[in-house]
């Protein structure tokens, strides 16, 4: 079976939401069974944010650069990295290493085309970062489809509720958020949405009711057992 590297620490929560994803997301009957995993959880990556919004933070780039190679020293065979924002960065990543890279952003790309089809507009549930980068436009584009963002103040709403994950994990006020922004931008025609912030991957149920949600980290996670050669769940594992 295929060992994929992970890129981690974005933050650690939904690292570890990843890894409890790809858990659940094999038929396994013991553990040999499961995907064997290398994982980087390093906190200290420069803050995306700071980086891209405020303009006052280090350049993640080289930390991400040498945390790729750290994961193919140790025997990675694939990195993946369960941050959105973060694949912003992703030329340095693939310039540090002779890799495949999991890309999040164009696997949910892909999703989107499926669920949608050419001409139909999805709506972005992510720190503003990603619009502010253009992270998700280029995939879309290509794909005939329209990303839909919330508006300057809804984006605000939705740093704030990132930042409250990170200090307090999920929290009613930050669900609040989320499932307001949700319900803006299905009303602005933007029916189908995705979750692209892993802080939002922890709440993903808070969404608005007349919306269909996927989340970027649940296409990385298919990617990842796909990859591995590990036998994919046929659905949900029993937890009890």
């Amino acid at each position: 079976m295929k060992r994929v590297g992970i890129l981690g620490g974005m933050g650690p929560e939904a690292t570890i939401l990843v890894m409890q994803k790809v858990l659940a997301a094999v038929d396994a009957d013991d553990d040999a069974d499961h995907v064997p995993l290398i994982v980087d959880q390093n906190p200290q990556v420069p803050s995306r944010i700071k980086h891209l919004i405020e303009g006052t933070g280090s350049d993640p780039a080289p930390v991400l650069a040498d945390m790729a190679r750290r994961l193919a020293a140790g025997g990675a065979e694939a990195v993946a990295m369960p941050c959105n924002t973060a694949h912003h960065y992703v030329p340095a990543i693939r310039a540090a290493v002779d890799l495949p890279f999991l890309d999040m952003i164009a696997l949910s790309a892909d999703r989107a085309a499926q669920l949608i089809g050419a001409g139909g507009r999805l709506g972005i549930l992510a720190s503003p970062a990603v619009q502010k980068v253009g992270l998700f436009d280029g995939p879309l584009t290509k794909r005939g489809l329209t990303p839909v963002y919330p508006d300057s103040e809804a984006a605000g709403r939705m740093l704030s509720a990132i930042r409250l994950i990170k200090a307090e994990g999920p929290c009613s006020a930050a669900r609040d958020v989320l499932r307001a922004v949700s319900a803006e931008l299905a009303l602005r025609g933007a029916g189908v949405q995705v979750i692209a912030c892993t802080e939002f991957s922890l709440i993903a149920d808070a969404v608005a009711e007349s919306a269909t949600v996927f989340d970027t980290l649940d296409c990385l996670v298919e990617a990842i057992v796909h990859f591995s050669g590990a036998r994919p769940a046929s659905g949900p594992r029993d937890t009890t």
